[in-house]
Order: structure tokens, then C-alpha cells, then sequence
């Protein structure tokens, strides 16, 4: 089962990460936590990691909708965005599947705020997308 949605990108990592605040701010989303996995890693554990962040994003007024509905939803929020290097040094940005993730409730209630949402991220993928160079172009 897919639980994300996600678009490659060819860039430098800072810029895509500015790019992908930026398209999410466009979208209405606000990033509630930035977590830098790679810096984390090496800080607790010593350890060496890829590039990678986890952004989490949320749209105050679908939360509020999200959270009327079913007051558990909140458990499932932030929804989580991350930006990371790959394995060919490209770079991912990948956005949980709201759809996905609301299934989880099993709540009819919310299908529609889970359907908002994912269009969002989709535009704020393409936008993302527009900005920089498929890997595959390059």
C-alpha cells in the first residue's frame, strides 16, 4: 500500500527545502516542526545519514474541521512532508497521502477534509516540480 505521494527533483537540498515551505505556505500550510534527521543522527547516536528532513505541515483551518469531526484526528496531525537525498543524490520530496492516513479513522466525516488536503499537496508537488529539474531531464 502507497501512503505517500512524491515528486523527484534535481537541486540543492537548502533551496528544495525553502521551495517546499514556501509552496506549502501558497497552499496554506504552516510548518508546525522542521526535524533534521541527519543532523539528530549524528548528534545522539554518532552516526551518518543522508539528507533528510521532516517537515510538519498543517492547514489551521482543516485541522479545526479535522479535529471537530473526530477529536482523535489529532494523533494523525501534523501531516508529515519530507525532503531527503537519494541514493543517485537527487532529491525526494514526499508528502503522507492524506487519504492514506484518514482511512486509518475510518470516518466518513473526514473524507472529504482528507481529499482537500491531498489536492493541496498535489499542487504544492507540482509546484515544487516547476521549480526544479526532474532528475530524469537533467
Amino acid at each position: 500500500m502507497e501512503y505517500t505521494i512524491q515528486v523527484p527533483v534535481s537541486g540543492e537540498f537548502d533551496e528544495v527545502i525553502e521551495t517546499t515551505i514556501g509552496a506549502l505556505k501558497d497552499e496554506g500550510f504552516g510548518v508546525l516542526s522542521d526535524i533534521d534527521v541527519q543532523a539528530t543522527f549524528e548528534e545522539k547516536l554518532g552516526e551518518e545519514f543522508r539528507q533528510y528532513r521532516i517537515l510538519g505541515a498543517c492547514n489551521p483551518p482543516l485541522a479545526l474541521e479535522g479535529l471537530t469531526e473526530d477529536i482523535e484526528l489529532g494523533a494523525l496531525l501534523p501531516c508529515n512532508v519530507i525532503v531527503y537525498e537519494t541514493d543517485d543524490g537527487d532529491i525526494m520530496v514526499s508528502a503522507v497521502d492524506p487519504q492514506q492516513l484518514v482511512g486509518i479513522a475510518d470516518n466518513e466525516a473526514l473524507d472529504s477534509i482528507a481529499t482537500e488536503v491531498n489536492e493541496r499537496f498535489e499542487r504544492v508537488l507540482a509546484s515544487i516540480a516547476e521549480d526544479f529539474e526532474s532528475p530524469t531531464e537533467a
